[in-house]
């Protein structure tokens, strides 16, 4: 008798445990089939929080939630009043848990300026947070160049704007704004050329910890310091490619041009220069990779997206059009930028700016106001950095301003 109340004790807890197991993967007793089938989760979150949650255009509360449902397509929607609108189309299977991340931005952006110098030009310090503002508006105190440190808050103890080195400290008649610069290869310094009033071209190696009094003149030597920077950068290139797959090593040194990494190291933009089909590498795909399209196929000078941790490939679709400059895949990153969540790409477009997620869906525009259609920067906390003239009839130059798009 003990025997069989143990097994009877001993089977109700198994039994319960494998309910809690079943119910834990996501299996619900469905009453109208009469049988048991697995769910899955969709896990809805936003930035900012409280976005409304649509699935299949049925509202079904905010955001952050998860929901248990059985498996299908599914549309999911976000939505928060005064924000853009986020979208995604999400095929579920039992067992799995899918997340939608949203997104959101203002349809207003706020717009404050950072400098009143009168900026002619400026030059991003690569991926470092820096900006060089050079400024020409014959005022002999403040004509100079200045490094924009954006990590560096306005009321920190250090300002994040000072002097590098004053026009006044260079050889007369020389334009700063047709100069040129060449980084080194820690963005620590960097080398300036200039055309003096008998158009000679004359080469000053700056560094960029401190103002310079007195540049060090490196016209005679720029060749050979430029040639020794650029192997260092090849070298780092290769090491760079030594952390990719092998196969994907192989065609990333012959079939394709690296525009830029994600902040995260996680994926990279480049740009096709054969044409090449990337065999898969992760086979069979992972479960729970993104769904959207992906092309595998490349089309020479055709932007591409590459996801290292998911093995997935897709094509960035923009156009010629979208842009003011002709040329503007030969500078790409002039162009387009990664957002700091490194799911998202910032597309400064002809007339107004756009973000886009990095597999190329819900794309929305985020900034058409004015400003000069060379310059754009992205701020460490997700904020645009423009450089416009909101009053040309007194000012004669830009200045830089930041857009509040979070």
């Amino acid at each position: 008798m003990r025997i069989v109340q143990r097994l009877l004790f001993f089977s109700f807890f198994v039994g319960i445990f494998l309910t809690i197991v079943a119910y834990a993967r996501g299996y619900r007793l469905d009453l109208k089939q009469r049988s048991v089938t697995p769910t899955g989760i969709i896990a809805v979150t936003s930035s900012p929080k409280a976005g409304k949650i649509y699935i299949n255009g049925e509202f079904k509360g905010a955001t952050d939630t998860s929901f248990t449902l059985p498996p299908g397509k599914y549309t999911v929607e976000v939505k928060k009043d005064g924000f853009t609108d986020w979208k995604r189309d999400i095929v579920l299977k039992g067992e799995l848990v899918m997340t939608a991340d949203a997104l959101l931005f203002p349809l207003n952006a706020s717009l404050t300026p950072l400098t009143n110098l009168g900026v002619g030009k400026i030059v991003l310090v690569d991926q470092t947070g820096k900006l060089l503002l050079f400024t020409q508006t014959e005022n002999e105190e403040k004509d100079g160049i200045y490094i924009f440190d954006q990590s560096k808050k306005p009321f920190a103890l250090f300002p994040p704007l000072k002097p590098l080195i004053l026009k006044k400290n260079l050889p007369a008649h020389i334009d700063l704004l047709s100069s040129n610069v060449i980084f080194s290869p820690d963005y620590k310094e960097g080398i300036f050329e200039f055309v003096d009033q008998t158009d000679t071209l004359v080469a000053y190696d700056i560094a960029f910890d401190e103002e310079v009094q007195a540049p060090f003149d490196v016209t005679t030597s720029m060749d050979s310091i430029t040639a020794a920077w650029e192997t260092e950068r090849q070298e780092e290139l290769v090491k760079i490619l030594e952390t990719l797959p092998k196969d994907m090593r192989l065609i990333a040194s012959d079939s394709f041009r690296i525009i830029s990494f994600a902040p995260d190291k996680t994926k990279f933009l480049y740009e096709a220069t054969e044409e090449v089909t990337l065999a898969p590498i992760i086979n069979p795909p992972l479960i729970s990779a993104n769904q959207e399209q992906e092309e595998r196929s490349l089309d020479p000078g055709t932007l591409y997206i590459y996801d290292i941790r998911e093995d997935k490939n897709f094509r960035l679709d923009i156009k010629d059009a979208d842009f003011n400059d002709k040329d503007w895949k030969a500078t790409a990153e002039k162009y387009v930028f990664w957002y700091p969540d490194s799911r998202h790409l910032v597309l400064n477009e002809h007339n107004q700016v756009s973000i886009i997620e990095y597999d190329n869906t819900n794309r929305q525009a985020v900034y058409s106001g004015p400003h000069e259609l060379d310059f754009l920067d992205i701020t460490s906390d997700g904020k645009l950095l423009i450089l416009a003239n909101l009053n040309p009839q007194t000012n004669k130059s830009p200045d830089l301003y930041v857009v509040g798009i979070r």
